[in-house]
């Protein structure tokens, strides 16, 4: 019995079988079950950053509570009708808190990951773009920074620089500088072995010209999804910071300083420390998860 030639087709994902039905090939059909698999959760991620930002952009159209006023009357109320997430020591409704303290996190953040970026791709796209001693000074500049230890680095240039939700993202981006610039060079340095980079300078293209125009726009798609890891990383050590007490001063509504806040008062009233602490994993989570999804678009 031959086999049969015309009656097996694939094409578009699909395979002609020789009884005449179709059948989705195995890869498409993997493929198309991933898709179907992973896009929900990088939706519900783009919907919790985007309700962030909006309490970052407009805190006083969520929550129309003073912050930092508080009614000794309503001390430590439970999460209720009222008070959403309950009220303090103080009688501040912390559902208020919380929505106003995401402008000094995101915005930390924001600044934390733009020092990281930008200094780091710079450093990064040089040492892979130029060979020789100045490729070699800048990565052992980055071995220094990944050798000391991240807290030890960001709580020493905290103390040169001050106290305060400022100095503390400055503090951050620049112990991520490191990753930045071992990503950016790395990518910089695997797009340049290209065919079409190497056609491009055997067509009489000048280096500075390849560079903008093909090893930039084929490198950074995965520098872009680290940025997007580094910030809900930045949050997270924003918070930690502002828990220590090296970020903002109270009474400011910021994330961490309010877990410490109410770490005191965890027997008998968890709403203190839980619910803002939910809060900082949810957004920290759904950044990491966004960043996964670029990372698998890039793959693919």
């Amino acid at each position: 019995m031959s086999a049969p030639t015309e009656q097996s087709i694939v094409a578009g994902g699909t395979e002609a079988s020789p009884s005449g039905g179709a059948r989705f090939a195995p890869r498409a059909r993997t493929r198309a079950e991933r898709r179907r698999r992973v896009r929900p959760t990088v939706l519900l991620s783009w919907i919790v950053i985007a309700v962030a930002v909006a309490w970052a952009i407009a805190p006083g159209v969520f929550a129309p509570a003073d912050p930092v006023a508080g009614n000794a009357a309503d001390a430590l109320q439970a999460p209720g009708a009222a008070h959403w997430f309950g009220t303090d020591a103080t009688g501040r409704d912390m559902y208020s808190r919380v929505v106003h303290g995401a402008i000094h996190s995101l915005s930390g953040a924001l600044i934390a990951v733009s020092v990281g970026l930008v200094v780091g791709t710079v450093l990064g796209v040089v040492a892979g773009a130029v060979d020789g001693v100045v490729s070699e000074a800048i990565m052992r500049l980055v071995d220094v920074l990944l050798a000391i230890p991240q807290l030890l680095l960001m709580l020493s240039i905290i103390i040169i620089l001050g106290f305060g939700t400022a100095q503390a993202a400055v503090a951050v981006g620049i112990t991520s500088i490191a990753a930045f610039a071992r990503l950016a060079r790395s990518e910089v340095v695997r797009v340049r072995r290209s065919d079409y980079v190497e056609a491009a300078y055997a067509s009489g293209g000048r280096r500075v010209a390849v560079l903008v125009r093909h090893v930039l726009p084929n490198s950074l798609t995965a520098v872009v999804a680290l940025a997007a890891l580094q910030f809900g990383t930045a949050i997270l050590l924003i918070s930690t910071l502002g828990f220590l007490g090296y970020g903002a001063p109270p009474p400011t509504p910021e994330w961490g300083l309010m877990i410490a806040e109410g770490r005191n008062y965890v027997a008998t009233s968890w709403w203190l420390t839980t619910l803002p602490g939910l809060v900082v994993v949810t957004v920290v989570i759904s950044a990491n998860r966004i960043s996964s999804a670029l990372n698998d678009r890039d793959r693919r």
